[in-house]
């Protein structure tokens, strides 16, 4: 991951959680995933770095299929607004239906923070509670452990341990990838 340590720079990163529980049309849930990284630079989201999928329990639902979880560093001249929108109408080509809360999903893409924006209104930046979630700050721990919350100011590293919904995530790779 290029700049991981430049702290200038992961203050302007932006950051987006990708998961999913059902593979759709694609042969796995890797593929799926692989396949929307891919498709995020043809949206004007330049992915600068990407850690390794984790997996975890399903919530609030264990029985539920298994996520696979993942973070993307990108860069990007595109307001949140504009990110949120691009993420929304990604998850619709990729076979996501807004059912109903917490329904197994075949993608599901989340603005997790836009450099140091703090918004609060139809748009909300950071995302209100991905530092709680070991299944996003984890994999963000594993790319970037400096970045820092714009809001309560603690890295990605210290918000992964202390973590306390979706504990049991694990990667499924030691390495992270570009």
């Amino acid at each position: 991951m290029k700049n991981q340590h430049d702290q200038k720079w992961l203050d302007q990163a932006v950051v987006i959680a990708l998961g999913c529980s059902l593979p759709g049309s694609y042969p796995s849930r890797e593929v799926l995933l692989d396949a929307a990284v891919d498709a995020l630079a043809s949206e004007g989201l330049a992915v600068a770095g990407r850690s390794s999928w984790w997996t975890s329990a399903a919530w609030p639902d264990p029985a539920a299929p298994a996520y696979l979880n993942g973070v993307v560093l990108v860069e990007t001249a595109l307001p949140a607004e504009a990110v949120l929108a691009t993420l929304h109408r990604l998850e619709a080509r990729f076979g996501r239906v807004r059912a109903e809360a917490n329904a197994p999903r075949t993608l599901d893409l989340d603005l997790i923070a836009h450099g140091r924006t703090v918004l609060d209104g139809a748009v909300v930046v950071p995302h209100p509670r991905a530092h709680e979630r070991l299944f996003v700050m984890g994999p963000l721990a594993q790319i970037a452990p400096a970045w820092r919350h714009p809001v309560n100011g603690r890295t990605a590293a210290d918000l992964a341990a202390g973590a306390s919904v979706g504990t049991d995530a694990t990667p499924l790779a030691d390495i992270a990838k570009l």
